[in-house]
């Protein structure tokens, strides 16, 4: 199984908020993976699926950014889950171009609170990310907790759609 992460915050005051782009990357993958709704997890909003063949998880935290990496207990709690292979995380980044994204294997939090979090609750950096900026919350893409397939999204999202793909392909 893979899991991917979607960063951001939960509640209304903050859904159109760039701090929220992990959020609506997660949003914009379920909606074209034709998973179901999300629903209430462990300190999280989950929703499963399969893509190729391969299970994927997916979560966004309920916890506030700063506290994300509690929404990992139940991977943790897996002994086959090895964040190296199995974990993406959708995060915000202000240091690359607004509407695009990237995809590292490895890292550190760059000071981004929001992985600090998850480094410590993993106890390593070894985890792939994607970081990716908009200028704001793109207004064809569902912000809500519950989403469906009728959004469009903008063709970086099928660049990283493609990009998820080539990362959990064995």
């Amino acid at each position: 199984m893979r899991a991917v992460v979607g960063l951001g915050n939960p509640g209304p005051e903050y859904a159109a908020t760039r701090h929220n782009a992990g959020f609506w990357l997660a949003d914009a993958l379920v909606a074209r993976w034709g998973f179901p709704p999300f629903r209430r997890g462990e300190r999280a909003r989950v929703t499963e699926g399969e893509v190729d063949g391969i299970a994927v998880r997916m979560l966004k935290p309920t916890t506030y950014m700063n506290s994300s990496g509690a929404a990992l207990a139940s991977l943790r709690a897996d002994p086959a889950f090895n964040p190296v292979t199995d974990l993406l995380v959708l995060v915000d980044e202000f240091r690359i171009p607004a509407g695009t994204f990237r995809l590292r294997a490895e890292g550190s939090a760059g000071g981004h609170n929001g992985l600090k979090s998850i480094e410590a609750a993993l106890q390593s950096h070894l985890y792939p990310a994607c970081a990716s900026v908009w200028d704001r919350c793109p207004r064809a893409w569902p912000t809500g907790p519950n989403t469906s397939s009728r959004h469009s999204r903008p063709n970086s999202t099928t660049r990283l759609r493609r990009s998820c793909r080539s990362w959990w392909t064995p």
